[in-house]
Parts: C-alpha cells; sequence; structure tokens
C-alpha cells in the first residue's frame, strides 16, 4: 500500500467537500492530505493562520485508522506549530456531531467555547483548541 501526503487545495477541498456538505474555502487556505493508492483518504485545511492561532478542519474517510498514520498527524501538527508558529490551533464542530467531537477530542482538542445558534442548522457550535505545549504529536 503507497502512501503519499498531498498538498493540493483543490483536490483536498473537493474530498473533504465529499464528507463535510457545505464545507468552504477560502483564499489564504493551506491543504495537507493523505492518499493511499492514489486515493485521498484524510485532508486538513488551515485558514486564519496568524502568529498565534491557525484555524484547522479536519475530514477523513469513513473507516480511516488514526493508528496507522503517524506521519500524516505528525505533519499535521508540525505545519502550524512547527513551520507557521503559532501557540494554538482552534477548530469548531457542530454540538450534534459526536463522531467529529471524539475525532477531535482523541486528538487532543479541547473545547474551550459554546456558541449558541452558529451552527447551519441552527444549533450550536462548540470551539475546540489544542496549544502547542500539549501536542502529543510533535517531537521533543
Amino acid at each position: 500500500m503507497s502512501h503519499a501526503l498531498v498538498y493540493d487545495v483543490p483536490a483536498v477541498a473537493a474530498f473533504m467537500r465529499s464528507l463535510i456538505p457545505g464545507l468552504r474555502t477560502s483564499e489564504d487556505m493551506v491543504a495537507l492530505g493523505l492518499q493511499r493508492n492514489d486515493r485521498l483518504v484524510a485532508g486538513v485545511l488551515y485558514e486564519g493562520i496568524n502568529p498565534f492561532n491557525a484555524w484547522m478542519h479536519v475530514a477523513v474517510s469513513p473507516g480511516f485508522l488514526w493508528s496507522s498514520a503517524r506521519t500524516f498527524l505528525r505533519a499535521c501538527f508540525a505545519y502550524p506549530f512547527e513551520v507557521c508558529g503559532v501557540r494554538r490551533i482552534s477548530g469548531y464542530v457542530n454540538e450534534t456531531n459526536e463522531r467529529s467531537m471524539r475525532l477531535c477530542q482523541g486528538l487532543g482538542f479541547r473545547p474551550e467555547a459554546f456558541l449558541r445558534g452558529a451552527a447551519t442548522d441552527g444549533r450550536g457550535v462548540v470551539v475546540m483548541v489544542m496549544w502547542r505545549d500539549e501536542c502529543r504529536f510533535l517531537k521533543g
């Protein structure tokens, strides 16, 4: 099985839109995807990067095993923390999306704020955060 990291924003965004209906992109986005046997199976989009924070969006194919993707995980967190030098990564999850909430918490994100009525369905959104010094995927 061949693995490759992909940095193509349109390709990664299209893959992610297939899993996250309504996902919007912006001109400042940076992409990282994981390709297995010439097919994207995971994607990350970063946006709004400044010296303090980066916003991170994640999508993975059903059945994706994070345990088999250590290199990808390392790259996902090395880019914002080591290359961009941010102190924190933020993300948001609709309160009703239990699968995404479990994924975020499994990666080490913690709930930081609740935005009542901010989701496209009128429900709430949970803002998640990971601090650089709490990221277990960075070396040292």
